[in-house]
């Protein structure tokens, strides 16, 4: 196969995109260029473009999965031709966030170690997650359950750090693709547990019974019931303040509320302080998810507990980025996966 030309998806100014040619990197000492095979629409991606406040030329997109291209100087244990799957941050084990188990609050965690960006042909993977999350896939696992270990990774630090067990009651505020891959988490991790889920959308709410969902309820519903759920944990998938509430009101004396989610910008929550003080609830903030919580989703990946791949509505080729965001926007498409551009394919 001939590949030509290397295109990207990158940043125009606001909310816009431009799908244009860049030169094809060259991997540096202890780095890889991979070559895209899927990369996926995250919900920060949307949240970023929302927000309009990326620089121009930039390029967004870490869920990525590739075929290793060329190798770098002092790279071991991968091959060209592997197919991978790798996140873009990585801590550094040693400061003081680290050692106290706050990896995601590492200094150079934040660090994109996808150059230029995940929307892209091909992109040169940096020395720290090469060495240290960069995963060969054998072939049972497809392209599209791969394409979930680093979303995957920050649901299961968020599932670790409310604090639940099995056969807890939990609650889920919303069906969107996160809402979505915690049940699927929850399923694979902790089987036991019983899960709500809360949203406005019938189809969603649809598939959310499918996936496994105990029950699910519209807003409303769930504000009638919220003195009789008493949850140990509710899960925000959506953001705001008004969905704080909700969840506060939804838990049980001493449970927790874990906010995944993005507020709008500088946003703030006015909440009854004495419910949360008199009643010993716990709001808790989630980041990310660190080489732990990868390995772990890797495995349950791999050993077929967990496919995320169910929630793939779509896959379109790079060429049709705003389609797929659009279709995100209007709540038409669940998870949309993008492959390389059209003009990046030569012929045999």
């Amino acid at each position: 196969m001939v590949f030509s030309p290397n295109n990207v998806v990158a940043c125009a100014g606001g909310s816009a995109t431009r799908l244009e040619p860049r030169p094809e990197q060259s991997p540096d000492f202890g780095e890889l260029l991979l070559r895209l095979r899927v990369v996926g629409l995250c919900g920060t991606d949307l949240y970023k473009l929302s927000a309009g406040n990326e620089q121009p030329g930039s390029v967004l997109g870490h869920e990525v999965v590739g075929d290793v291209l060329s190798l770098g100087k002092g790279v071991q244990h991968f091959a060209v031709g592997d197919r991978i799957v790798v996140p873009h941050h990585v801590s550094c084990g040693d400061c003081s966030f680290c050692q106290k188990g706050n990896e995601t609050m590492c200094e150079v965690f934040r660090e994109n170690l996808i150059a230029p960006g995940g929307f892209a042909d091909t992109m040169v993977i940096g020395d720290r997650a090469v060495t240290s999350a960069a995963y060969i896939l054998s072939g049972e696992i497809s392209d599209k359950a791969a394409v979930f270990l680093e979303p995957a990774a920050c649901v299961l630090r968020s599932i670790r750090r409310s604090g639940i067990g099995s056969g807890d009651l939990v609650v889920i505020q919303g069906a969107g693709p996160m809402g979505l891959l915690h049940l699927l988490v929850l399923r694979a991790e902790m089987p036991e547990t019983r899960v709500i889920i809360i949203d406005p959308v019938s189809e969603r709410r649809v598939f959310a019974e499918k996936l496994g969902a105990h029950e699910v309820l519209t807003p409303g519903k769930a504000n009638l019931l919220a003195q009789n759920i008493n949850a140990d944990a509710v899960f925000d998938t959506v953001g705001g303040s008004v969905v704080m509430g909700s969840s506060i009101e939804l838990t049980r004396h001493g449970g927790t509320v874990v906010l995944f989610a993005h507020a709008s910008n500088e946003e703030h929550a006015k909440i009854d302080l004495n419910s949360v003080f008199k009643f010993e609830r716990r709001i808790v903030g989630t980041y990310s998810g660190a080489l732990a919580e990868q390995s772990a989703i890797f495995n349950l990946i791999k050993c077929g507990r967990l496919d995320p791949s169910l929630l793939v509505t779509h896959t379109m080729p790079l060429d049709d980025f705003e389609k797929g965001v659009s279709l995100v926007h209007n709540r038409k498409a669940l998870k949309v996966l993008f492959t390389p551009s059209k003009a990046s394919l030569g012929s045999l």
